[in-house]
C-alpha cells in the first residue's frame, strides 16, 4: 500500500471489509471549480464577455457531471440514487461501480492538469488512513483488480471558487438598460416605417403576384371567401386598380394558400379602401413589427442593445425586406410570425431557466441532488404555438420551423435540468418538458391555424365548401361533420397540387434556385416601365437614351453576402465554441432554406428568402458583436470603427440600389450600373 501521505491514496480492496472511499472530493471538485473558472476566463479572454458574454455550459457540464461522480468518493453514505434508484447501501459495491465513471475520471482530471492547475500550493494533507496490506507472500493476481489512484494534493476553497455557481450560470438577464432598449427599439422601428411609406402607393397599378392576394383580399372581405374573377387579367386589374370591382362573382375560387394572410392584406383594405395603400399598408405594418422583433431576439440573444440595434438598422436597409414589406403579397407576415414565435421559444429557455434558479434558491440549494426537478408552466411555449400555427395559416411550410425548433426546446430543456443538478434523471425531461411543450407548441398551435378558418367554414361558396354536403357518405364527414370535411379536403387537394406534375413541369423566367437566395444569384422583376423618351415624364436621359422604372426583389448585396460569411462562423461558433445562441440562427436559416431543396422541378423564388434573411442579419449582427469586442479590450476601438466601416457601406450600398427597389425614373445606363451579376438582369 502507498502511504497515504505520499503520491496517492488508494482504496482498499480487502476481502470482506467496507471500502474505504478515501479521496476527500470536495476538494477534487475545488479543483474542477478552477478548470471552469480558466475555461470562462480564456472565453473571456477571447472576446466573449460583457455585452456578448456566453453561457458555454455545453462544455463546461462535465465539470458538473465529475464532480457528481465524486461525491460517491466522499468518507459516508453515497448518494445511491444518483447511481441507480435501484441500489442500497446493503449492496456490495466494488470500486469501479463505487466511482461511477470507471476510468474516465483520471482523464478528466487529466484534462484539469492541462487547464494549468498542475501547480499546487504547499497544504496540510488531510487524509484518512487506509487498512495495512494484508500479509501475504503469494504475487497478485493477475484477476486482483488494480486499485484506483488519485492525486491527493489539495486547494483551499477560498483560492478556487468558481467565476459562477449554478444559480448564476442558470440565470439568464437581459441588459439593464431597458428604456433606452425601447427607444432604440422604437427610433429604427419608426425609421424603417418612414421610409417604407414614402410612395408605397407607387406604382398604383397591380405588381406581380398582388393580383393574387389584394383581389382575394377584396372578396374576403365582401364575402368571407376567395371568390372568382372573370374577365381577362390585364383588364381586370386595371379597373381593380381604379376602384372597380364589378368583375368579382359569388363562385369559389381555386386558392392555393390558407387565408390569414390575406385576411391581414383586407384590414388595410378595410381602412384605407380599394387603392395600392390600402392593399399594401398590412406588409407595411408587419414588415416593420418584424424589425422591431429581430431587435428584441438580438438584445435578448447578444445580451446588448447596441448588437440589438445593428441587427434591427441592417434588416431596415435590406433591399428585399424593404419592397416585401411594401407590396400585398403573404410572405412578409409569414417572416414575422416565424421570427415572432422564435422569440417565444428564446424567452422561454431563459424563463425556463430563471424559475429553475429560483427553486434552488427557494430551497437553498445549490442542486437537484440526482432529482429532476419540478414540473414547470411555460406560457411562452403557448405564445410561441400561437403564432407559429398563424404563421402556418399563412404558408405551410411554417411547419419545418416548428420542427427544428420544437426539437431545441427538448434540448435545452434536458440541459438546464442537468447543469441544475438532475444528473442522469434529466432524461425525465422528456416526460415533463417535452409532452407539455409539444401540447403548448403543436396542439395549440393547430388550434390557432384553425382558427383562421372560421369564416370559410361559416360561408357556402368557398372552394371546395360544399364538398361535405356533396359527400354525406364519407367516413369522414360522418365522423367530422360535414364543415371539417369539407376543410379537410381542401387541404388534401390543395396538397396534392403543391406536389403534383402540374407545377413539377412548369417554368418561370425569374424561377432561381435556393442554392443562388443567399449570395443574391437571381432577383425577380417585379415591375417595369421601359423605353421612357428623354423629356417624358422627367426623363433627362441623354439623346438616344431612354430612361426607364423598374421595381426588383433584390436583396442588399453586400448586407448578404457578409450576412453569409457571419452564417459559416455561426456554425463555427455553435459547434465548436458551444455557443447555443448561434445554433438559434443557424437552425433559423436550416428550417427556412432547407425545405426549399426539396422541391424539385417547380418554379419557385428568390423573394421567398425573406424568411432566411432576418436571421442571417442576426448572425452578422452578433459575429459583429464579436469584432467589436468587450468594454475596456484595447480591439474595441480597432473593432468598433471595423464594424462601423461595414455598416455604412452597407447604408450606402442600399442607398445606390434605392432607385431599382423603388420604380424611381433613372437613365437605363444607371440602371445597367446597378446591375452587378448576370443573374440580375
Amino acid at each position: 500500500m502507498t502511504d497515504p501521505r505520499g503520491e496517492h491514496h488508494v482504496l482498499s480492496d480487502i476481502p470482506g471489509e467496507t471500502p474505504k472511499r478515501l479521496v476527500p472530493s470536495a476538494h477534487l471538485r475545488a479543483r474542477l471549480d478552477q478548470a471552469r473558472a480558466k475555461a470562462i476566463q480564456d472565453r473571456r479572454a477571447a472576446g466573449f464577455v460583457d455585452d456578448f458574454d456566453p453561457v458555454w455550459e455545453d462544455s463546461l457540464d462535465a465539470t458538473d457531471d465529475i464532480a457528481q461522480a465524486l461525491d460517491l468518493l466522499e468518507v459516508g453514505e453515497p448518494d445511491w440514487d444518483w447511481i441507480d434508484p435501484d441500489l442500497g447501501p446493503d449492496l456490495d459495491l466494488d470500486p469501479d461501480l463505487v466511482l461511477g465513471i470507471d476510468a474516465d475520471l483520471d482523464r478528466d482530471l487529466d484534462l484539469a492538469k492541462d487547464l494549468d492547475l498542475a501547480e499546487e500550493p504547499e497544504l496540510e494533507q488531510p487524509w484518512v488512513p487506509a487498512p495495512a496490506d494484508p500479509p501475504s507472500s503469494q504475487p497478485q493476481s493477475s484477476q486482483t483488480k488494480k486499485p484506483h489512484r488519485y492525486p491527493t494534493s489539495l486547494i483551499k476553497a477560498s483560492q478556487t471558487r468558481p467565476l459562477d455557481t449554478v444559480v448564476d450560470r442558470l440565470r439568464s438577464p437581459l441588459p439593464p438598460d431597458r428604456l433606452i432598449g425601447w427607444i432604440v427599439t422604437a427610433a429604427i422601428t419608426a425609421l424603417a416605417f418612414v421610409i417604407r411609406l414614402f410612395r408605397i402607393d407607387y406604382p398604383a397599378s397591380i405588381m406581380f403576384d398582388e393580383t393574387y392576394y389584394a383581389k382575394d383580399a377584396w372578396s374576403l372581405l365582401k364575402y368571407g371567401y376567395e371568390g372568382r374573377w372573370y374577365g381577362e387579367g390585364d383588364e381586370v386589374n386595371s379597373a381593380f386598380a381604379t376602384g372597380d370591382y364589378s368583375a368579382l362573382s359569388t363562385d369559389g375560387s381555386s386558392v392555393v394558400h390558407p387565408p390569414l394572410g390575406k385576411w391581414l392584406i383586407a384590414s388595410g383594405e378595410w381602412l384605407f379602401g380599394l387603392t395600392p395603400l390600402g392593399w399594401r399598408f398590412a406588409s407595411l405594418v408587419f414588415g416593420c413589427l418584424l424589425v422591431m422583433v429581430v431587435i428584441r431576439l438580438t438584445r435578448r440573444l447578444a445580451h446588448s442593445t447596441l448588437i440589438g440595434g445593428i441587427a434591427g438598422l441592417l434588416l431596415t436597409v435590406d433591399g428585399l425586406h424593404f419592397l416585401m414589406s411594401r407590396m400585398a403579397l403573404l410572405d412578409i407576415f409569414q417572416s414575422f410570425f416565424i421570427v415572432a414565435g422564435v422569440s417565444c421559444i428564446v424567452a422561454d429557455r431563459d424563463f425556463f431557466r430563471n424559475r429553475l434558479a429560483s427553486r434552488l434558491v427557494k430551497t437553498d440549494a445549490q442542486s437537484f441532488h440526482g432529482h429532476p426537478g419540478p414540473f414547470i408552466v411555460r406560457p411562452w411555449l403557448v405564445g410561441a404555438g400561437i403564432l407559429l400555427g398563424f404563421g402556418c395559416a399563412v404558408k405551410w411550410n411554417t411547419i419545418y420551423v416548428i420542427a427544428v425548433f420544437g426539437l431545441l426546446v427538448v434540448a435545452w430543456s434536458i440541459s438546464a435540468r442537468r447543469l441544475a443538478g438532475a444528473g442522469r434523471t434529466s432524461w425525465k425531461s422528456l416526460y415533463l418538458d417535452g409532452v407539455p411543450a409539444f401540447v403548448s407548441i403543436v396542439v395549440v398551435g393547430i388550434a390557432s391555424y384553425l382558427v383562421t378558418w372560421i369564416p370559410w367554414l361559416r360561408t357556402t361558396g368557398g372552394n371546395l365548401r360544399d364538398w361535405g354536403v356533396n359527400n354525406p357518405d364519407s367516413p369522414t364527414t360522418k365522423i367530422f361533420g360535414e364543415g371539417f370535411a369539407s376543410l379537410w379536403h381542401w387541404h388534401v387537394s390543395t396538397y396534392d397540387f403543391h406536389v403534383g406534375e402540374d407545377l413539377a413541369g412548369a417554368t418561370h423566367s425569374y424561377q432561381s434556385s435556393p442554392w443562388s437566395w443567399p449570395v443574391v444569384g437571381r432577383t425577380v422583376g417585379i415591375y417595369a416601365d421601359n423605353g421612357i423618351a428623354s423629356g417624358v415624364d422627367g426623363c433627362t436621359a441623354s439623346a438616344g437614351e431612354t430612361c426607364m422604372r423598374v421595381v426588383t426583389a433584390l436583396g442588399t448585396p453586400l448586407l448578404w453576402w457578409a450576412a453569409c460569411l457571419a452564417m459559416v462562423l455561426a456554425v463555427l461558433w455553435w459547434i465548436g465554441g458551444m455557443d447555443w445562441r448561434f445554433g438559434v440562427v443557424v437552425c433559423g436559416m436550416a428550417a427556412t432554406w432547407i425545405p426549399w431543396m426539396w422541391v424539385g422541378t417547380r418554379p419557385i423564388f428568390s423573394f421567398y428568402a425573406i424568411t432566411i434573411i432576418p436571421f442571417m442579419v442576426i448572425a452578422l449582427a452578433m459575429a459583429l458583436g464579436v469584432i467589436i469586442g468587450p468594454v475596456g479590450s484595447p480591439r474595441r476601438e480597432a473593432g468598433a470603427m471595423g464594424a462601423g466601416v461595414l455598416i455604412a457601406l452597407i447604408v450606402l450600398n442600399f442607398a445606390f440600389l434605392y432607385p431599382v427597389v423603388t420604380g424611381a425614373l433613372i437613365p437605363r445606363t444607371h440602371w445597367q450600373w446597378r446591375m452587378w451579376l448576370p443573374g440580375w438582369v
